[in-house]
């Protein structure tokens, strides 16, 4: 089988370093030699497994994206990139016609969502790579449609930690407050207790000092009208390397909809794993 030709954006960020390399050592990947990155980025280009990946600056990503169709036929994109970017990328992504999964959180999804239908190409798109999460949100996500309503009356807590350089809220978080809102609870996102102070972090919630750099810690709380009852929901991820999975198979599965004439979809890591 011929390998899957991937372009990993967001480097040199931590992320993009994480997935580039895990690309580059996976026999059914080849990593593209070239990455779009943000501005102010001064290295040309990153070492990656062996492989040197030529790094594009802003002004410089259509001629980039256009280049490596030239070099390598057809590939995929994953973007671990800024929430910044996120809806200038995928515009670009869907201009030049490139299928793309979206790994980086944040920016308008709506229109995201909206610029993929709009155009030619398909998209893996999801909050959280991660599959073990992605499967418990698909729990909430069901228990949500079963149930509705299931917890009128009750009041709801949300707290998530990140390393202090996530600039936006918690993707996964405000996808779990749909859910919520759906069994009856009332809560708007922006009631989300966001941390992303270290010292907090470690002080307060136990969030082991090797990690401030690398984590995702999400609490939900639901608690009964009269206080007697109380629901909580922990799911807290140390480090990055959760994600490797979970994005190889939405390259895998992307591309395997592009080759069987996907086009304006949309596609969810929930349909990813159940492989439909």
């Amino acid at each position: 089988m011929s390998k899957i030709n991937v372009m990993v954006n967001g480097l040199p960020g931590n992320m993009g370093k994480i997935i580039s390399s895990s690309i580059a050592q996976d026999d059914r990947f080849q990593l593209v030699d070239a990455s779009l990155t943000g501005p102010g980025i001064l290295d040309k280009s990153v070492e990656v497994e062996g492989i040197s990946v030529n790094l594009a600056l802003p002004e410089d990503h259509e001629s980039a994206l256009k280049a490596a169709l030239d070099k390598y036929g057809s590939y995929i994109i994953v973007d671990y990139s800024h929430p910044s970017a996120v809806n200038p990328n995928a515009e670009l992504y869907c201009k030049v016609g490139i299928p793309f999964v979206m790994g980086t959180t944040g920016g308008d999804r709506a229109a995201l969502i909206q610029t993929v239908e709009n155009s030619g190409i398909a998209a893996v798109i999801a909050p959280n790579m991660a599959k073990q999460i992605v499967g418990f949100q698909a729990m909430m996500e069901y228990a949500a449609n079963t149930f509705p309503g299931l917890f009128e009356g009750y009041s709801l807590t949300l707290e998530e930690s990140h390393q202090q350089g996530k600039a936006d809220t918690s993707g996964t978080a405000k996808a779990m407050v749909s859910y919520f809102n759906q069994m009856g609870v009332p809560f708007e996102t922006d009631q989300i207790v966001q941390i992303r102070d270290p010292e907090q972090q470690k002080n307060d919630l136990g969030v082991p000092e090797e990690y401030l750099g690398g984590h995702g810690w999400h609490t939900y709380t639901l608690v009964s009208p009269d206080k007697t009852v109380k629901f909580s929901f922990t799911h807290n991820v140390n480090g990055r390397d959760i994600y490797r999975g979970g994005t190889a198979d939405a390259v895998v599965y992307l591309n395997n909809k592009v080759g069987g004439g996907a086009k304006g979809r949309v596609f969810s890591m929930i349909e990813v794993m159940q492989g439909v």
